[in-house]
């Protein structure tokens, strides 16, 4: 249904190629981001980071850190918005903040929310990204040994996976990340980011 109305919004690559399209949301934040880059350089990884523009303005520093190792930045609201819950004047200007901090081509809603007056008004500049798989390493409630698994089960070639590189899913990431890195790439898999 969503697909369906959202026609040129990316969900995933069509390909038989083992690639997975690594994302990061949220940051970048002391702490977290660091820990993700190192783990990222261990496994020759490339990903995209979509990020939050106070977030981008406070720590330019991580930015360019996240530029260094071959990374996309990417855009992802200046105050992390809820576009259900924010009016499209407010949603897009919001959106033009941000990309004072992160030029990109690039924009994911955050939690996914959109309306449709805002995805036709974006989609004029921007390219919107979602995913076909999230990690939940915000969900306390998730076990690692469940996280783990349904990030086994459900990646398949193409992917676009999304991680957080926030403090609130630090502990989460900080054991699931080198496992499911280790073995997707056991599997075979690559690790690339995503371009306009």
């Amino acid at each position: 249904m969503i697909m369906a109305l959202f026609t040129s919004v990316r969900f995933r690559f069509k390909q038989t190629e083992k690639i997975i399209y690594l994302s990061f949301d949220d940051g970048p934040v002391p702490l977290a981001t660091p820990f993700v880059l190192a783990e990222l350089e261990k496994y020759n990884a490339r990903a995209t980071f979509f990020c939050v523009g106070e977030n981008a303005e406070r720590n330019p520093g991580l930015l360019k850190a996240i530029v260094l190792g071959g990374h996309q930045l990417a855009n992802h609201t200046y105050n992390h918005l809820n576009g259900w819950k924010t009016s499209s004047v407010e949603y897009l200007a919001n959106i033009e903040k941000c990309s004072m901090f992160i030029p990109s081509n690039l924009f994911r809603p955050p939690y996914g929310k959109l309306k449709l007056s805002q995805y036709k008004l974006i989609c004029k500049k921007y390219k919107i990204v979602l995913w076909d798989n999230v990690s939940y390493d915000f969900d306390p409630s998730l076990s690692y040994d469940r996280c783990l698994l349904q990030l086994k089960k459900n990646v398949k070639p193409g992917s676009i996976v999304v991680f957080h590189d926030s403090l609130k899913s630090l502990a989460t990431l900080k054991k699931v990340l080198p496992d499911i890195l280790a073995y997707w790439q056991t599997a075979g898999y690559s690790f690339n980011i995503i371009t306009g």
